[in-house]
């Protein structure tokens, strides 16, 4: 009996739709390799990362099994039990005991033997230990803010460790929820206005590891991004010298002077911090006051922006004057305004910003 016209309608359209589906499922995989993509889960680089990657591939098979088993019933069904001219009616199993009893204790036990490594890795990996290094993590829109305490050190966007050290990041917002988020060192921890969390870092060799904020937190939630780079112990101990110290006073007659005037006479000194070597002349934002990012070693930061500038193949000078010229168009919603400064003030501001190394 030849089918129907709908019939072989419904034919043709399920074939597409299985077709879409397998184009859709194709499209959604990646062949590029581990080093274009900064933020994999993938490469794990320090203990706590790879405390997760182990947790991660043995639920991933358990799962692939029981995909594997699941699928393949339900094709068994299709194929072996459809309809046709002359097959018996399939034997129901409906109210068997034995096999309500087996579909529920396997799908439990699954449960059981995924939930107690999950739960374990869930307790060590939200306490720190107590030897571990403190950094405070304080979340802004739309910029991470790292606070030294021990160091006495505010820096932003970089967040600066010592490789093979456990550090506690103690995070909150300012204003939103964010998500801190390092996938090489380890998962995502939210920072909530009020609250204090904690999450535990590690990278066990020198290097530079991407991470984003995982929560949407506003307009340019998309830019704000984050780096951590992990130095050997007598890099980091160099670079904490160095950050201590405060900026030079530039002389008179200097391009780099009239980019520290401009820096005082156009507002900047409302939200950014600038600490001299002559504290006399250090320009502090007042407690509870809104403040931007801490200017006194700004070139020593290999990225601005909220870590998103300079782009790929970007100078930082071209990075610096789009920056400038009008905050607000390069990222949305940026509470640093357009200053209108001119050509000139651009780049004398530049000549200023990068000589605070």
């Amino acid at each position: 009996m030849m089918p129907s016209r709908m019939g072989r309608f419904r034919q043709r359209f399920s074939r597409l739709v299985a077709l879409i589906g397998a184009l859709l499922l194709l499209g959604a995989c990646s062949l590029i390799g581990i080093e274009d993509a900064p933020l994999t889960t993938f490469d794990p680089a320090g203990p706590f990362a790879e405390q997760i990657d182990g947790l991660f591939w043995p639920v991933f098979w358990i799962a692939v099994v029981v995909f594997i088993l699941v699928q393949g019933a339900i094709l068994v069904a299709i194929f072996l039990f459809r309809d046709r001219e002359g097959a018996k009616e399939a034997k129901q199993l409906h109210g068997s005991p034995k096999l309500e009893v087996l579909w529920t204790v396997v799908p439990a036990l699954i449960l059981a033997v995924i939930a107690v490594p999950t739960t374990a890795a869930v307790f060590e990996l939200t306490g720190c230990d107590s030897d571990a290094m403190v950094i405070e993590v304080i979340g802004h829109q739309w910029w991470f803010e790292y606070h030294y305490p021990d160091a006495g050190i505010d820096t932003a966007n970089v967040m600066v460790v010592p490789a093979g050290k456990e550090i506690c990041a103690k995070m909150t917002s300012e204003d939103v929820i964010h998500n801190f988020w390092i996938p090489a060192l380890n998962g995502k921890r939210y920072l909530v206005p009020g609250q204090t969390t904690l999450l535990r870092l590690q990278a066990d060799e020198p290097g530079e590891f991407s991470g984003a904020c995982a929560e949407f937190c506003g307009l340019s939630h998309s830019l704000m991004r984050a780096r951590v780079v992990a130095l050997d112990q007598a890099d980091y101990d160099a670079w904490v010298a160095d950050q201590q110290k405060g900026a030079t006073l530039p002389a008179e007659g200097s391009d780099v002077y009239d980019g520290y005037q401009v820096f005082l006479s156009k507002g900047c000194t409302q939200c950014h911090t600038a600490r001299f070597d002559d504290e006399s002349a250090s320009q502090i934002v007042a407690e509870g006051a809104f403040g931007g990012p801490d200017l006194t070693h700004f070139a020593s930061r290999g990225t601005f922006a909220g870590a998103t500038l300079p782009e790929e193949g970007e100078t930082r000078e071209v990075a610096l004057k789009r920056w400038l010229a009008n905050p607000p168009n390069v990222k949305p919603g940026s509470f640093m305004p357009n200053l209108a400064l001119t050509e000139q003030e651009i780049d004398s501001l530049i000549a200023w910003l990068e000589s605070n190394t």
